[in-house]
């Protein structure tokens, strides 16, 4: 699974991107440009801009990296004859199952006790086993698949994933080709990479800074950062489900280093009260997809004042109830 990081040029990112394309659940998602007036609270000597991924099918950005991938299958995984695992806190599972069972075939998600009992049943509504451990045995669980001739497709760890979440970055600089700042939030830092990849080698945005945020609770990246490598961390714990992976991806790390300015951290009650203020803007957003506005909220995203700012909104998966628990 080692990719050396020089696999990630811009040519690979515009690959995975027109592969996806030609898939009818791509959306290319709206921007929504000069957003700052819908907060009256937020200062506004900047123009901000959302990226909508929380309007992508399936709900998140997740599904142009599964996409990428099950367009990188083997042959064995394509037949049939060897079936798909992965791990997952939800969204990149849900992903995975809809794009299994658009291809007619069947895998495993492993999912932390964590995960909502929707999500799993969902992901069981398309066909897909989901089996749940405790979130430190999560690796071990898939290993044991992997021994037993199962295919390994990783939430955050892979190559044509990464490239795939690239287009999200070429995206952006189609509608505002100068950002001077893109935030994107970071769970096992693969999303974040792509996006700060396809930027900083595109010539439009190699000047733009491009910011991490995790959660206070499961700040891997952060803590890489600090470590000088991708470290574990399997009592990570935030109420943004999807941005606790146990660890930080080894090649998202690498990318990171080379592209991203910084990572910023915010708790769970700010990224509540992002979501409530979001939900009051007209947008569903999931806590984890809320993260990178919470940043740019609190003030934590330095030197803003009279800059293009855009935020990548990623994800909407959230139920009624668990909204109306949230923001109420």
């Amino acid at each position: 699974m080692h990719h050396k990081m020089e696999e990630i040029t811009l040519e690979h990112i515009q690959k995975a991107t027109e592969g996806i394309y030609s898939s009818p659940d791509i959306i290319q998602t709206p921007l929504a440009c000069h957003f700052q007036d819908r907060f009256p609270a937020l200062d506004k000597s900047f123009d901000l801009y959302l990226k909508l991924e929380n309007m992508q099918s399936t709900g998140s950005f997740k599904i142009r990296g599964v996409l990428n991938q099950m367009n990188h299958l083997p042959p064995a995984v394509k037949s049939g004859a060897k079936l798909p695992v992965t791990l997952s806190a939800g969204n990149y599972g849900k992903a995975f199952a809809y794009c299994l069972k658009q291809q007619g075939l069947s895998g495993v998600v492993v999912l932390p006790h964590s995960a909502p009992d929707d999500r799993v049943k969902l992901i069981q509504s398309y066909g897909v086993q989901a089996e749940k451990v405790p979130s430190h045995q999560l690796q071990e669980r898939v290993d044991e698949y992997v021994e037993k001739g199962y295919f390994l497709l990783h939430p955050h760890e892979d190559a044509n994933l990464i490239a795939a979440y690239g287009s999200i970055g070429l995206e952006i600089l189609r509608v505002v080709p100068d950002p001077d700042v893109v935030v994107v939030c970071c769970g096992g830092g693969a999303l974040v990479a792509g996006v700060a990849a396809a930027i900083k080698l595109s010539p439009g945005g190699s000047k733009c800074r491009v910011y991490a945020v995790e959660p206070t609770g499961a700040p891997t990246m952060f803590e890489s950062y600090k470590a000088g490598h991708a470290v574990k961390m399997p009592t990570a714990k935030s109420i943004a489900t999807g941005l606790m992976p146990p660890f930080a991806g080894k090649l998202p790390y690498e990318l990171c280093k080379k592209y991203v300015e910084d990572v910023i951290l915010v708790s769970d009650e700010e990224m509540v009260d992002c979501v409530r203020t979001l939900y009051y803007a007209g947008l569903v957003v999931e806590p984890a997809g809320s993260a990178a506005m919470t940043a740019v909220f609190m003030n934590r995203i330095p030197d803003i004042s009279e800059k293009k700012v855009v935020v990548v909104i990623s994800g909407g998966n959230i139920s009624p109830q668990e909204l109306a628990q949230l923001i109420s």
